[in-house]
């Protein structure tokens, strides 16, 4: 095996992966028009992670260090396997981000959890590092997806964003929602980039989906604390919420999201019967086997 850190190993294992792979296998177009390399060229692998064309090219002539996040979008654009992945981590001397060392899962304080329940009227969710979505209330759970049905694993905002039908179909103004949560993991990624579950979940969303890779790459990064929500819900219709979050004092970089509507307003009402029937149920409810 080659030494671990070895700039040129990787890039040879880089070259030569691609090389095995045919377009058709990683969900890219064939064409008739004859190849000058064999399997991928570097461009499609620099699309199929979310990188510069000038960085990938940079990896496999060993002029650049890689990133825990682009070691885990190369890893899916490879079609990589455990031992594979595991190889590829060592030759770039990045083992400690290599996914699967999972870290203590994240807490929410019981005083959080008893706001929680105590908001009845208003969806209110604390979402975690990653952007996990560690608690919720039952206001929350009307709103956008019944959370508790969803593996643990699952719970991230971005993910659901990106891959559940029905917290997609939720914003009226997706395009932009979504370009706001891809920028906002940005800001995670650079707190914590050596974070192995958030390098695997950019790794996912970026073979997954075209539109995440392209924002992805853009590296736009935001970090406001509030704004407007507009939703459609298939039970009252359009929504027009602000969204306000705050950042937890205890330093484990959660945050508390609140949504609540102008009193008086259309979405005020719609809001009221979208609670009212859910107002007898369980409140806030918690994940289990998320990474700090």
């Amino acid at each position: 095996m080659a030494p671990a850190s070895d700039p040129r190993a990787l890039g040879a294992f880089l070259k030569a992966r691609r090389a095995q792979l045919a377009p058709g296998e990683c969900g890219l177009p064939e064409t008739d028009a004859p190849r000058k390399v064999a399997g991928l060229r570097r461009e499609e692998v620099a699309r199929l992670a979310a990188i510069s064309v000038d960085y990938y090219t940079r990896l496999e002539q060993g002029r650049v260090r890689a990133s825990a996040s682009a070691l885990a979008t190369l890893a899916g654009a490879l079609r990589l396997d455990d031992d594979q992945q595991r190889y590829l981590y060592e030759l770039a001397g990045r083992t400690d981000a290599r996914p699967g060392r999972r870290r203590p899962a994240q807490r929410v304080r019981p005083a959080v959890r008893r706001l929680l329940d105590q908001l009845t009227a208003t969806p209110a969710l604390v979402l975690g590092t990653r952007m996990d979505v560690l608690a919720w209330n039952t206001a929350a759970a009307a709103l956008y997806t019944d959370f508790s049905s969803i593996p643990p694993g699952r719970r991230n905002y971005v993910y659901l964003l990106f891959t559940d039908p029905a917290v997609r179909g939720l914003h009226r103004q997706w395009e932009h929602d979504a370009r706001d949560a891809v920028a906002a993991l940005r800001m995670e990624a650079a707190a914590d980039p050596h974070d192995p579950e958030l390098a695997r979940l950019v790794g996912e969303l970026a073979v997954q989906d075209a539109d995440f890779r392209t924002w992805w790459a853009e590296h736009r990064v935001i970090s406001s604390g509030y704004g407007t929500k507009h939703y459609r819900h298939r039970l009252v219709g359009d929504l027009t919420l602000d969204c306000d979050t705050w950042s937890s004092p205890d330093g484990s970089g959660q945050r508390l999201m609140v949504l609540t509507a102008e009193p008086g307003s259309p979405s005020h009402d719609a809001l009221r019967i979208l609670t009212s029937w859910t107002a007898g149920q369980p409140g806030a409810a918690r994940t289990e086997g998320h990474g700090e």
